[in-house]
């Protein structure tokens, strides 16, 4: 007899709707950011008649807790500090993934619908990449509902070339773990081909450069836990010289990479040139140079308040205020998310970020299959990576993603039953 987990007998006989409409926003998550917003809303409102079972889940499950602490610290934030309440509050429903967590994790309760909704961001990231690819070799023209920097030369389809090269980034990873589980040749060769046109679109056609680095952090590590896991079933011990192994892989697929993309090559190399000559303040006007100047300023606000932060929303005021009378851009965040969190939070809240991703990691070795165990470990070197570059979890798309895949891979997440059990499955 099938025995229902202890998520799915919370589920009232109305629920089913809503599952489908989280499915739908899998879909529409890297295609419209209007249709997310409406999503969103349909799910809040079908919560609001479960609101004790979205409070169970986030109170014992550690991914959808330590979610809601990072957002209690930017609640909190939100009432001090020199913003107004209404400014600061409407700052904060820009980290309204956080708050989603747990209400994904109720709606994804049973195996078939964690399958589908990673299914529809699949399928969602294979329009787009079909859609880029037809716009990169000149077979489709720029269309109104595409990207306004989108270009033959920089065919980019619904989100920008950032927000799309993370994503196609994560996409392949997903892609490269099916093909690796799947028991047919025919399955195989479709996950197989989805990866390496993925991989391709991202080195060779579009220029987001946090993705190049997401993508050679994400391939490290499938890489890294293939082979051991090859290892493990063949009784073979992991040594010094199959980690070296994984790093000369890196290095070597990182400098072909670099050769044989000009885009790629392209990019990197106007990144170095930019930050050679680079010095605090005398307003520059490269992109790197500038995003420095965010850095630097930023930072310094950070160690003038380091324990509270100036509370959520503070940052334009704030960094306007630092960089009076100096020639700098002027910017709503940092382009950097541990800088953005301490600005408006402090070192409390900084802590509570990396305290997420210390909690997704850790847990990641009790989920039931090596996919998602995977999966979850390679969501936060995405992310780890992702928050140097841009304020990712405060970004739409990007941080509704984070919120999207820990729910899926997560909602799941078996407790615990001995705390000795549970620290060798952990270790």
């Amino acid at each position: 007899m099938r025995i229902a987990s202890p998520l799915a007998q919370l589920f009232p006989s109305g629920m089913p709707p809503l599952r489908h409409a989280l499915i739908l926003l899998g879909f529409s998550l890297p295609i419209s950011l209007a249709m997310n917003n409406l999503l969103l809303a349909i799910l809040s409102l079908g919560i609001l008649f479960n609101a004790r079972a979205v409070w169970q889940i986030a109170s014992s499950n550690p991914v959808a807790r330590a979610s809601w602490l990072l957002l209690g610290a930017l609640l909190i934030a939100a009432c001090y500090g020199e913003t107004p309440w209404r400014g600061a509050f409407g700052y904060l429903t820009k980290y309204d993934g956080l708050a989603f967590v747990p209400v994904f994790m109720l709606l994804l309760s049973c195996e078939a619908s964690r399958r589908w909704a990673q299914y529809a961001f699949l399928a969602a990231m294979g329009v787009t990449l079909v859609l880029s690819y037809l716009e990169g070799f000149g077979l489709l023209p720029v269309q109104h509902w595409m990207d306004s920097t989108s270009s033959a030369s920089d065919p980019v389809i619904f989100l920008s070339h950032i927000a799309q090269n993370n994503m196609m980034a994560f996409a392949t990873f997903l892609a490269l773990l099916q093909m690796r589980q799947a028991t047919s040749m025919r399955m195989r060769v479709i996950w197989g081909t989805f990866a390496g046109l993925a991989l391709v679109n991202v080195v060779f056609l579009v220029s987001g450069r946090t993705g190049y680095l997401i993508m050679l952090a994400l391939l490290g590590w499938f890489a890294w836990t293939t082979l051991a896991r090859h290892l493990k079933q063949r009784g073979i011990a992991h040594d010094w010289r199959h980690s070296a192994g994984v790093v000369l892989f890196l290095v070597g697929l990182g400098s072909a990479a670099f050769f044989a993309s000009p885009r790629l090559h392209e990019r990197v190399s106007v990144v170095a040139t930019d930050i050679q000559p680079w010095q605090p303040n005398r307003g520059e006007n490269s992109s790197a140079g500038q995003r420095l100047d965010f850095y630097y300023n930023t930072l310094k606000i950070v160690l003038q308040h380091p324990w509270f932060g100036v509370g959520t929303g503070g940052y334009k005021e704030a960094f306007a205020r630092q960089t009076q009378g100096l020639n700098i851009v002027q910017q709503s965040n940092p382009h950097n998310e541990y800088l953005m969190i301490s600005l408006q939070t402090g070192v409390v809240g900084l802590v509570l970020m990396l305290y997420l991703f210390y909690t997704v990691w850790r847990y990641a070795p009790l989920l039931d299959t090596p996919f998602a165990q995977d999966a979850a470990r390679g969501l936060v070197l995405a992310y780890v990576v992702n928050c140097m570059f841009n304020c990712a979890l405060r970004d739409h798309a990007d941080g509704l993603l984070f919120a999207y895949m820990a729910a899926l891979l997560f909602a799941n997440l078996k407790p615990v039953s001995s705390p000795v059990v549970g620290m060798k499955k952990l270790g």
